[in-house]
């Protein structure tokens, strides 16, 4: 029993998110996501998730004696690279080749395609017959002149 001159303490505590899980329970596992490009696929096909992928490419990394991001930045590069936002440099491009135990192509790092001059100017001459045809058919569903 508490003695008459302690003062009563009220606490109010609000989580934000899902609860926490209770003792003794294991939380349910979330099922595997990755967007659907070469990169994605491969992780999936492993049965990795992003985080576990990560630390295998940092542990191939000390492994080799090559320096690598943090592995919170990895994550995000990792993303990035699975949705096709960037591209992975030479040395991430070997590492993530022999993590996955595939080629370049496989996980899509081709060579970005060059396109001669001559290529250029038709695509260009064929965008602007493009627009040219569009405009003339916007005029004419709004009953404009075109």
């Amino acid at each position: 029993m508490a003695p008459a001159d302690s003062a009563q303490v009220k606490v109010s505590v609000s989580f934000e998110g899902e609860a926490p899980a209770r003792p003794g329970r294991q939380p349910r596992p979330q099922p595997l996501r990755a967007p659907d490009t070469p990169l994605g696929r491969a992780r999936l096909a492993r049965g990795w998730s992003r985080g576990r992928t990560v630390r295998v490419l940092m542990a191939l990394a000390e492994r080799w004696g090559w320096q690598v991001a943090t592995e919170n930045s990895l994550k995000v590069l990792l993303h990035r690279w699975e949705h096709q936002e960037g591209r992975p440099s030479e040395s991430y491009r070997v590492l993530l080749c022999a993590i996955f135990q595939a080629t370049p192509e496989t996980l899509g790092f081709t060579a970005p395609q060059v396109m001669t001059k001559t290529a250029l100017s038709a695509r260009v001459e064929s965008l602007e017959s493009m627009v040219m045809q569009l405009t003339a058919a916007l005029s004419r569903t709004l009953g404009a002149p075109a």
